[in-house]
């Protein structure tokens, strides 16, 4: 195997510290400057392959102003001043949201006037400066990254609020309709995969998922299955859709293959989790 140099950028969050980790552990060179280095500084930090993990997720209603800075406006600075072999940055699949299809050339639909689309919006900003700052002998890449599963069981991820609240009540109440359906992706796949596309990657944007539909019903009862949780749903819970996302790219140029995403579920419960109930009780509030 051949090393590299890596720079992670946003290496204290959950999918830039579990990547730091694996990239270590596969012998390569990695530097995590901070987040909070004055641009000039954190520009003359980069080294090697820079992958730019920063971003906000659960709280970027309330910190709009902090969103745009840390999809748009850090990286500005690092396209524009930065040294480094190759730049790849982390977006989202929720881009997709509002769309008919989710395969990486599809068109996308944005509502400026929607609170919730201003994740949406920042990140295609930084994928149009990707973009437009990339070049042959300094490639610039995007990673469209779907919904994260595995590691750490603090994260703000949608999977493991349900699995804390199961854990501290013994309950769970859903707001979204059992039949509402992401995609899900492990975080084991996610570091592999990000390895690859950035010390390598032919294409300029790529989709980071499962490339399956997990509907919120298979997830409530994979967690009451573990965790013996009752299960309810708010009456009248909407459903939410997003296209399914295209994977293509990524099986035909590295051949890959993803583990079902829930697998690593139990991986994350306490060492004596509570008794499972069999057959827990799914009924509107």
């Amino acid at each position: 195997m051949n090393t590299h140099v890596f720079t992670v950028l946003g290496a204290q969050g959950f999918v830039g510290q579990a990547l730091s980790q694996w990239l270590r552990a596969r012998g390569h060179e990695v530097h995590t400057p901070a987040r909070q280095l004055p641009p000039a500084e954190l520009s003359a930090s980069l080294r090697g392959h820079v992958v730019y993990c920063i971003g906000l997720t659960a709280d970027f209603r309330s910190r709009p102003w902090d969103t745009v800075d840390a999809h748009v406006g850090v990286l500005r600075h690092l396209l524009a001043e930065g040294r480094f072999a190759s730049l790849t940055y982390l977006s989202s699949t929720r881009v997709y949201l509002g769309g008919d299809a989710g395969h990486e050339d599809a068109p996308l639909t944005v509502r400026p006037e929607a609170p919730d689309q201003l994740y949406n919006l920042s990140k295609l900003m930084g994928e149009s400066l990707c973009h437009a700052a990339h070049r042959p002998e300094k490639p610039v890449r995007v990673v469209r990254l779907s919904n994260v599963v595995g590691g750490d069981l603090t994260s703000d991820n949608f999977i493991y609020a349900l699995l804390r609240e199961a854990l501290a009540t013994g309950a769970i109440q859903l707001n979204s309709s059992l039949d509402s359906a992401k995609d899900y992706i492990a975080l084991a796949d996610v570091t592999r995969m990000l390895e690859c596309i950035a010390s390598h990657g032919q294409a300029r944007c790529y989709n980071l998922a499962s490339g399956q539909q997990t509907r919120h019903g298979e997830i409530v009862q994979a967690i009451a299955a573990l965790t013996g949780a009752r299960i309810s749903v708010t009456p009248d819970a909407p459903r939410m859709d997003f296209p399914a996302i295209d994977i293509r790219r990524l099986r035909e140029e590295f051949g890959f293959a993803p583990q079902p995403p829930l697998d690593g579920l139990a991986a994350l419960l306490p060492a004596t989790p509570t008794p499972a109930t069999p057959g827990a009780a799914i009924s509107p509030l």
